[in-house]
């Protein structure tokens, strides 16, 4: 038996066949999870969700753009309608304009910063919130990801690391706030791992190689112990943890 048998979950971010989200679909598909996607608007979006997610047997994907009003509202009406309970909610969704991650962080435009944060960070609280409407009562789990930018300054991650301070804050409030609807809300804070999304990020490679040299497993990570996590998170192995930041890093958050 597995640890989500009988349980449905709903994936915001699958991108590609790389992406994090993608990774944390297979663990909890493997686990007994049935799932649904969302995908950004356009047939091309769609092709590379569908190549992504064929085998693990979609109970539907449907387009959305996290910045459009009304978009996240009408997942949860679609969700609650052909899933019935919504058991978790997978939040894997971040962006922000590549000038504004390799410009100085203080040439940061401000349409910029307004688009990561909310793309990134504000995102998760309209979801939060339709969460609960379609569900008051719970019980429920939602997770998001986050990275180690957000508590320190790493080079060329810029207003991204912003928006993922706002990303984890929130996550403490949003625990507060739905706890008493029986809904946890966690983040997994994977160490750098080669997406496409990640390449955006100036000097990737070195970020790979410096974290392989100096994590105490000696190592990076990949998608599927990120997606380990995840289905942890979504079972209820972990009813009595809300509000928490788990590092999936090989330790290097650790390492001074």
């Amino acid at each position: 038996m597995g640890i989500l048998d009988g349980k449905k979950g709903l994936i915001f971010g699958v991108a590609n066949d790389r992406s994090i989200a993608t990774g944390v679909a297979k663990s909890c598909h493997a686990h007994g999870a049935s799932l649904a996607f969302t995908h950004l608007p356009g047939d091309k979006n769609l092709r590379r969700v569908s190549q992504a997610t064929k085998e693990l047997d979609p109970l539907f994907l449907e387009p959305c753009d996290v910045t459009e009003e009304g978009s996240i509202k009408a997942i949860f009406e679609k969700a609650k309608s052909e899933m019935g309970q919504i058991d978790f909610v997978v939040h894997s969704l971040a962006f922000a304009n590549r000038d504004d991650l390799v410009k100085p962080f203080s040439q940061t435009s401000k349409e910029g910063f307004e688009l990561a944060l909310n793309v990134s960070a504000y995102s998760l609280i309209e979801m939060a919130r339709e969460y609960v409407a379609v569900q008051p009562d719970g019980p429920g789990s939602l997770m998001t990801m986050t990275y180690l930018g957000s508590v320190m300054a790493v080079p060329n991650y810029n207003v991204m690391g912003v928006a993922k301070a706002a990303l984890e804050s929130s996550v403490r409030y949003l625990a507060l706030d739905l706890g008493e609807k029986n809904i946890r809300v966690n983040a997994i804070s994977p160490g750098p791992i080669r997406t496409l999304a990640a390449m955006a990020v100036g000097d990737f490679g070195k970020m790979l190689d410096h974290a392989t040299e100096k994590t105490p497993l000696k190592r990076t990570v990949d998608q599927s112990e990120v997606g380990e996590t995840a289905a942890f998170f979504a079972s209820d192995m972990s009813s009595g943890i809300t509000g928490e930041i788990t590092y999936v890093d090989a330790g290097y958050n650790i390492v001074g």
